[in-house]
């Protein structure tokens, strides 16, 4: 081969070395911004989960003491309702008891007129006789105290209903 030949091939070569070593370096140049890259975007991921972490877990505190909030409430009206309708379950067993017992009786004040047929016909049909009050018998007195206690417990459940609505479910 020529002189002329083999520089040109060693200018051929030297060329190509010089490109393989530009190809060489921008690759690592390349490979390390895409690093960088890669690195702040796993580190803006990771800061963004633990963000939603504590956010979750905040939403969680706030829930878990509101409903600790709800509870105690409805711990205080339960406990004043139960107060009350023992109250008055107690008043209705004594009366109950009173009226057993006899030392009590159970009255109904009342008049009647004389066209409804419970007056005898010697009253004239116009008039209004007043009939005082009526004894009740004891069987029938407790069976008024017995619906009491019924009106006593629906009114207390009533009244917690109106308290819990009120006061818990906001």
């Amino acid at each position: 081969m020529t002189e002329a030949q083999l520089k040109l091939i060693g200018a051929l070569v030297l060329s190509l070395l010089l490109m393989a070593a530009s190809f060489t370096l921008a690759w690592i140049w390349q490979a390390n911004a895409y690093g960088k890259v890669i690195a702040t975007g796993e580190a803006n991921h990771q800061a963004d989960l633990t963000a939603i972490a504590n956010a979750g877990a905040e939403q969680a505190r706030k829930a878990l003491a509101k409903q600790q909030d709800a509870e105690q409430k409805l711990a205080a009206l339960d406990k004043n309702a139960t107060e009350q309708k023992e109250k008055a379950n107690a008043e209705n067993e004594s009366l109950r008891r009173a009226v057993a017992d006899g030392t009590r009786r159970l009255r109904i004040a009342g008049s009647c007129s004389a066209g409804g047929g419970n007056v005898s016909q010697t009253t004239t049909a116009a008039s209004v006789v007043d009939a005082g009050s009526f004894e009740l018998s004891a069987a029938t007195g407790r069976s008024v105290l017995d619906i009491r206690a019924g009106i006593i417990a629906d009114q207390a459940a009533l009244r917690a209903a109106q308290a819990y609505i009120r006061d818990v479910c906001h």
